[in-house]
């Protein structure tokens, strides 16, 4: 089946982690996904309705020109975007170099920006469908050694609420989903890990299926904000 003869779910971040497991949770409701990835060729999802597109969203030029191109490729409007992709730089402020703190916001929050600038028109003509966006624990509360990581958070928070008054009277929902420890390759290059127990961290699949309850409540409901925690939180150094 065409993934372009459905209205797809257009997911960032989809080779791992949250993205990976929001992929396989869509298709398995059979929704086509068009997933956007940094590296087509370590993409381990295959699926007839599955499709991807390479973009590096750290790069706000390459987004903007590859999104445009994109959109145009589309049979249907998106029945969603979900805004999931995402990096961490943990350290000291000053520890931080300029490139550092440049990475982390063009990824966590200018690329969110331009494809949802990108996609909306569409979403608004059609008067229905879902921005969902990946926030975080870092969202509602500032931590150590988190200065850039918390800041791009807190304005993908304050971004997605402005943008949800914006779009109300369109049809168009908007929410944010705010997990908090997920164990994922997002910790591979971290100095620090959720503890070993189960309840340590929060799985994946909590958070799809935290984005299939948002996107099939009754049309004229819309999850504001979901704020998932671990049972225990606890960290330990690697």
């Amino acid at each position: 089946m065409n993934v372009e003869a459905k209205s797809p779910v257009v997911i960032s971040g989809t080779s791992s982690g949250i993205g990976l497991a929001m992929a396989r949770e869509m298709l398995s409701r059979g929704h086509a996904v068009l997933g956007l990835v940094k590296d087509a060729d370590n993409d381990p999802l295959r699926h007839p309705d599955y499709r991807q597109e390479q973009v590096d969203l750290s790069d706000p030029d390459e987004v903007q020109e590859r999104i445009r191109k994109i959109a145009a490729t589309l049979e249907q409007p998106p029945r969603a975007l979900v805004n999931n992709a995402g990096i961490g730089r943990m350290a000291n402020l000053e520890q931080l170099s300029l490139a550092d703190i440049q990475l982390v916001m063009n990824t966590n929050f200018l690329s969110h920006v331009i494809i949802t600038r990108a996609l909306l028109p569409l979403l608004k003509r059609q008067g229905r469908g879902d921005i969902v966006f990946t926030g975080s624990e870092s969202a509602l509360r500032g931590g150590r050694q988190g200065s850039i990581y918390c800041a791009s958070k807190f304005a993908i928070r304050g971004f997605a609420q402005s943008l949800r008054e914006e779009c109300g009277k369109s049809g168009v929902r908007v929410s944010i989903i705010n997990p908090g420890a997920v164990r994922t390759p997002f910790f591979d290059e971290l100095h620090f890990e959720p503890g070993e127990a189960g309840e340590n961290a929060i799985a994946p699949e909590d958070v799809a299926a935290a984005l299939a309850m948002v996107m099939e409540a009754r049309p004229g409901t819309v999850l504001d904000e979901i704020n998932l925690s671990p049972l225990a939180q606890v960290w330990r150094r690697k």
